[in-house]
């Protein structure tokens, strides 16, 4: 008798700028579980860290290149621009010098980018060709961050149409998609016009997409209210993502058909 083949798993991670640290702790804790990835999409800064995961680096290794990382090395100012105050072309050139102009075809795991259309508003999920350049597009929200020209599209963040591209990684061949949602909404204290603005803004992108529904399971660090640019948070933001992605591993592992409690492994995923 045949074994049966285990399930195809796909990892969605989501946008929300710096928050991208949690995505690390809970691929820590996948890892250590033993969790199998099998296909990877990324939006914003979830393609950045998508893409370094998907290039082979484990948890321990990204965390140490997102531990030294300063804003200087991702964006840098530019001026008389009609398209944004900054330009992450630094972020494209970091990711060359760090790991080589890698195209999608070098990397252990299939990838996509998630980046929207701005003529359109429709997403566009980058997964050929160079890296680099489709990291930068999925990351650079419009109005900030100027946008990028790219197979003949004009392309900035995707959070602005698939904030958790759990559709994506369907189309790539995923049966179950553990998607990770750092961009939840939050009424704050004392409100104010701006901070409903906000507020109003976070449930737009938080909703972007769907993913956050359709997702077989949701690991949703409690980042809410949480600042989106402070690099001094990393910690925590890593904190929050592996606290979160262990109470999800029962429910990983009861909607995988393996014994709640017990240690995932490759090997013993049917």
């Amino acid at each position: 008798m045949s074994e049966t083949p285990r399930k195809k798993i796909g990892l969605a991670l989501g946008g929300g700028v710096v928050r991208g640290m949690a995505h690390i702790g809970a691929l820590a804790v996948l890892e250590k579980a033993g969790v199998p990835i099998d296909f990877v999409a990324g939006t914003s800064a979830g393609s950045l860290v998508g893409a370094m995961f998907a290039a082979g680096l484990r948890a321990s290794q990204i965390e140490e290149y997102a531990a030294k990382l300063r804003w200087w090395d991702l964006a840098r100012p530019v001026l008389f621009s009609r398209w944004g105050y900054v330009s992450f072309n630094q972020m494209a050139r970091w990711l060359v010098k760090e790991f080589g102009d890698l195209q999608f075809r070098d990397l252990k795991y299939p990838f996509a980018a998630i980046a929207t259309d701005l003529n359109t508003g429709m997403p566009v999920a980058l997964c050929e060709g160079r890296l680099a350049p489709a990291v930068q597009a999925s990351c650079s929200i419009p109005g900030i961050v100027t946008p990028v020209e790219l197979n003949g599209l004009l392309l900035g963040d995707g959070s602005l149409c698939d904030t958790v591209p759990v559709d994506t990684l369907r189309k790539m061949g995923a049966d179950y998609v553990i998607g990770v949602d750092i961009f939840p909404p939050l009424v704050r204290p004392n409100p104010s016009p701006l901070r409903m603005g906000i507020n109003a803004i976070e449930i737009l992108v938080h909703r972007a997409g769907g993913g956050v529904d359709d997702a077989d399971c949701l690991i949703a660090p409690k980042l809410g209210g949480m600042s989106y640019v402070r690099l001094s948070k990393q910690k925590e933001f890593y904190v929050r993502g592996s606290e979160a992605a262990r109470e999800k591993l029962d429910l990983i592992r009861s909607d995988l058909g393996l014994p709640v409690g017990e240690r995932l492994s490759a090997q013993a995923l049917p």
